[in-house]
């Protein structure tokens, strides 16, 4: 493939939804990676700008709209600002973050759809579409659940069964409910209209399959598989009331298709923060457009809208690179927003204050390049202390400490390079060109990894040069190997810059530098001899285990929540005639002992006083849940006519009647009032 030179860069990272926060699983897919290539070019004072916004539209946002009786407006106000902060805070770099509620996106996006529709690009189709008769309205597909016709898991939507992860059709559910009233929803005829992707289907197999081989294997493939199918015209309308009116006759009660409208919210974000000169940004042949998205929105944005740039015409550049990635998955489960499985964002930040490169530098290490990956808070917590602290940070600390200690905090001088010296130095030299042809190819992993091989060669040049020994016999040897860790090190802040960009700048403040460029990587005299330092202090810290296990518990709260909450009741046994159940003769006892039964972990023997005068011994398996004092004194329900077992040497005389939860937990049933021991249940 040619190579071309571009004189900027348009960088794009998908627009998320401002139903919820931002969790690992979207930082991981898009944002760290996007970042990182846009900190990258920054470095070597390439032309480029970072866009993004919040997609303030589509069925997500007035779902929870619905559920929480709050406007739509309302909804996308709140999570927008705790997006918008906490990106800023956690360090994505972007050129301007703004959102699809904006009036300039709805002015670009109605304009787009009138040119589309008066220059005939658009198809007008009417086809038969789920209706609530209840709600009085038509229902996107997150508005239909139902049973997936593949899995039968029941709840799937109208797009998408979570459970197996197939795309679905609204009518292809089985027994569909709508999610508005609960009823059955009835076909009825509406009208829209469509993009004729069909029509664009021999130049994008051109364009991407044989233009774009250099493309990641998965997206390409996807592309490819599309594209062996017949494409569909696809809606480019909807039947809602929240979005950005169908600027065209006859189409009230109409907006524009969420991904007609989110993908446009690039170019309008680029007009809000480049009036004057936004075309160049997506018009001119000079620029490269780069979409960093995750797998699930690759057919949108290598099909769907460069299919809507090419119908526009007017010069839209078309994009050069679609790094997507694949999903994180957390603790070996899928992140899921419905069920609260996820790391969130400003969660995070405020759990793990000042750690913002300890994240980045742990997704970026587990970014799903090529496949799902897994993130754990134990690997979370092994990669700060074994690799952040341990090499990066060791060896940092010991170069600066090292050099306070023996000269005051200057910089000695270069003396007679040993085959040690030059070996660590030439492992330098060749770092930049091996990070940047990987970040150049989006390997964002292995470009992480060879930086942090660098900290690697200067971790163990000091260990083996053990300056704090030679400093006795051979001070003028020392000068040589801390001025080579210096050198090491400052090459560190630039090299480790696009990744961590917070510990770069703090390492920076300890070098007594301000700024280095991207092209000094390499070089062996970028602190020069007498340069001060300033006060060394720790790059990063210990994660104790204490903080570890109160993340893991908070999960495990929340899958006991889940658990629970889809936990259903065991199917009814069969009917018994009314003789055979009075057969049964349930009491109530007062618990006068309790006491766990010696060599047996489950079983607890109860006193009782029954009403009889005289106390009776019951054993039952509930030890687990129990502690024995918590029972003493309780009114208890028993079945007193039941036949004496013998338990581990006991004789029990009856059953302590107790419900099993959802878990297998067990709960001792008593009452909500006092009676007298003895009283029968009936």
């Amino acid at each position: 493939m040619e190579i071309k030179n571009f004189k900027r860069t348009t960088v794009t990272a998908a627009l998320p939804y401002a139903n919820g926060g931002v969790h690992i699983g979207h930082l991981a897919g898009v944002y760290v990676p996007a970042d990182i290539y846009v900190r990258y070019l920054r470095l070597k004072n390439q032309d480029v700008k970072f866009i993004c916004g919040s997609d303030e539209h589509g069925v997500p946002i007035t779902i929870r709209a619905k559920k929480e009786g709050i406007t739509p407006q309302d909804v996308v106000d709140r999570y927008h600002q705790m997006i918008k902060e906490s990106f800023a805070q956690f360090g994505i770099s972007f050129d301007i973050y703004s959102r699809t509620s904006s009036s300039m996106h709805a002015e670009t996006a109605g304009q787009f759809f009138r040119k589309l529709y008066d220059d005939g690009k658009l198809v007008e189709k009417t086809t038969s579409q789920y209706y609530d008769e209840e709600a009085k309205q038509f229902l996107a597909d997150r508005y239909i659940t139902g049973e997936c016709p593949h899995c039968h898991h029941e709840g799937a939507y109208g797009d998408q069964c979570e459970h197996c992860g197939r795309d679905l059709a609204p009518t292809e559910l089985i027994s569909p409910k709508s999610t508005i009233s609960g009823s059955s929803p009835v076909l009825k005829e509406t009208k829209n209209w469509y993009l004729p992707l069909n029509e664009y289907q021999p130049w994008l197999r051109q364009w991407i399959l044989e233009g774009h081989q250099e493309w990641r294997p998965n997206v390409y493939g996807q592309c490819k598989s599309w594209l062996d199918m017949d494409l569909q015209p696809r809606a480019m309308t909807r039947d809602l009331d929240w979005g950005i009116p169908v600027p065209v006759e006859g189409a009230q009660g109409k907006v524009l298709y969420v991904w007609f409208d989110a993908p446009i919210g690039y170019i309008s974000n680029t007009k809000e923060l480049l009036p004057d000169t936004w075309q160049d940004w997506w018009k001119s042949p000079d620029t490269r457009l780069i979409h960093f998205i995750g797998k699930d929105n690759i057919v949108f944005h290598c099909i769907v809208f460069p299919s809507m740039l090419k119908a526009y015409g007017d010069g839209f550049i078309l994009p050069e690179n679609v790094p997507a990635n694949e999903f994180l998955n957390l603790e070996d489960d899928k992140i899921s927003t419905s069920r609260n499985w996820a790391i969130w964002l400003h969660e995070y930040l405020v759990d793990f204050k000042d750690k913002q490169d300890v994240l980045r530098y742990v997704l970026t290490a587990n970014a799903p390049e090529t496949k799902d990956n897994n993130f754990t808070w134990k690997d979370f917590q092994d990669r700060n202390n074994n690799e952040l602290v341990a090499v990066y940070g060791n060896f940092v600390n010991r170069a600066l400490q090292l050099t306070k200690k023996y000269f005051g905090g200057r910089v000695p001088g270069c003396g007679q390079l040993t085959d040690i010296d030059r070996q660590a130095l030439d492992g330098l030299k060749e770092a930049r060109g091996r990070i940047e042809a990987l970040l150049e190819q989006f390997k964002f992993r292995d470009a992480q990894k060879e930086a942090m091989a660098l900290a690697r060669i200067g971790n163990k040049y000091i260990t083996d040069c053990e300056p704090w020994k030679e400093w006795k016999e051979n001070p003028k040897r020392v000068e040589t190997i801390l001025y080579v860790s210096l050198q090491l090190t400052a090459n560190l802040a630039i090299a480790f810059e696009p990744f961590l960009p917070f510990s770069s700048e703090k390492l920076r403040k300890m070098l007594n530098i301000n700024v280095f460029k991207w092209e000094e990587l390499g070089t062996t005299d970028l602190l020069k001899e007498g340069h001060q330092l300033a006060e060394p202090q720790l790059l990063f810290e210990k994660i104790e285990d204490a903080e570890i296990e109160r993340q893991l518990q908070r999960l495990a709260d929340i899958k006991k929540s889940n658990e629970a909450a889809a936990a259903k009741a065991e199917p009814i046994k069969p009917n018994i005639a009314f003789e055979e159940w009075e057969k049964a003769d349930i009491r109530v006892g007062r618990v006068i002992g309790c006491e766990r039964v010696k060599k047996a972990n489950k079983l607890l023997k109860f006193t009782l006083d029954d009403g009889s005068g005289s106390p009776r011994t019951i054993v039952s398996g509930i030890a687990k849940f129990y502690a024995p004092e918590e029972l003493i004194g309780k009114q208890v329900l028993f079945i007193a006519n039941l036949a004496p077992r013998t338990l581990m040497g006991i004789e029990s005389q009856g059953m302590i009647l107790s419900a099993q939860d959802f878990d297998g937990s067990l709960s001792v049933a008593t009452l909500l009032k006092e009676v007298k021991p003895g009283s029968q249940i009936g």
